[in-house]
């Protein structure tokens, strides 16, 4: 495997079908050390996993379910939350019970600790990772960036415009890509609005004199700010019955680069909840060293430095 991946990613590849289907595919994966997938079916009493594989039956003993759970430093949740879900492994033994019965020994914890050590304790600030979310809290979302391995997404990393809580732009298995934002002891945390294009990138796409749809964010005394997307925002005209989370229809009076602002004036106002669409990326390097969100004309300057 020449990547390693958020877990399920890797589950309907055919090389892993291919190698969880028979006894000799997982003798073989055994001998290479490869990192496998399959779905946890079930969780003994004793917290130990049984896994869907094809001739023979999966176990990954409760040690073995995830890093930490040896030592303590996890709770059993992290075994007990995957079953009905994909799982990491490598095949550790091809073993006996006592009725004659071959079965594959698995490791969950064991591929989590080939991720750590040969992938993720080698990236560094403004690496660009692919990512897959886990769960989301009103502080941030927690994205899988290999093996079961999860890291946070701050809230206010996921984008420029701000937002209530997490799932007005995610959902729970959602791919997505991320910025190494800092490594401190260990715990990796993740940025994602630098991917989402400045605001030159953003702009771009609108022109003064149209009306166009967007979110309302925050309304202020002074006037509502409306996401037109999730790097871009624009300052609206007060108006009556304007509350945070509606969608609008908003005409565009004017766009000014050098102040980074939009002016907008809001047409109507109605109630709706979406599902939050895959987000579109203006970034195709493996790497970030600066991020400047300002356009060069503008005096403010806002800007992410990683390197």
């Amino acid at each position: 495997m020449s990547e390693y991946l958020p877990e399920g990613k890797l589950i309907y590849d055919r090389e892993n079908i291919g190698c969880i289907s028979t006894i000799s595919g997982l003798r073989e994966a055994m001998r290479a050390q490869k990192i496998l997938e399959a779905k946890a079916t079930l969780c003994d009493p004793g917290h130990n996993l049984s896994v869907s594989l094809g001739e023979i039956k999966g176990v990954i003993p409760r040690e073995e379910g995830a890093l930490g759970i040896k030592d303590g430093s996890v709770r059993d949740i992290a075994v007990i939350s995957r079953v009905n879900r994909p799982v990491c492994f490598v095949v550790t033994e091809i073993a006996t019970d006592e009725n004659g019965r071959e079965y594959a020994v698995l490791s969950r914890e064991k591929a989590q600790r080939m991720c750590l050590e040969h992938y993720i304790n080698n990236l560094r600030r403004g690496d660009v990772v692919k990512a897959r979310i886990t769960h989301l809290e009103s502080f941030g979302a927690f994205a899988d960036i290999g093996c079961g391995i999860v890291a946070l997404m701050p809230i206010d990393a996921i984008s420029v415009s701000r937002i209530e809580h997490p799932s007005e732009r995610f959902s729970v298995g959602m791919d997505i890509l991320a910025v190494i934002k800092s490594i401190e002891n260990g715990r990796i945390t993740l940025s994602h609005k630098e991917l989402l294009g400045t605001w030159e990138q953003n702009a771009v796409n609108f022109r003064a004199g149209e009306t166009v749809s967007g979110t309302v964010r925050s309304v202020e005394n002074y006037g509502a700010f409306v996401e037109l997307a999730p790097n871009l925002a624009g300052l609206a005209e007060s108006k009556e019955g304007v509350k945070p989370g509606q969608q609008a229809s908003v005409y565009i009076k004017s766009i000014i680069p050098e102040k980074m602002k939009i002016k907008l004036i809001i047409i109507d106002t109605f109630n709706y909840r979406s599902a939050p669409s895959q987000p579109e990326y203006f970034c195709d390097q493996k790497h970030i060293s600066r991020f400047l969100y300002s356009p060069e004309c503008s005096k403010k300057v806002v800007e992410t430095v990683f390197d």
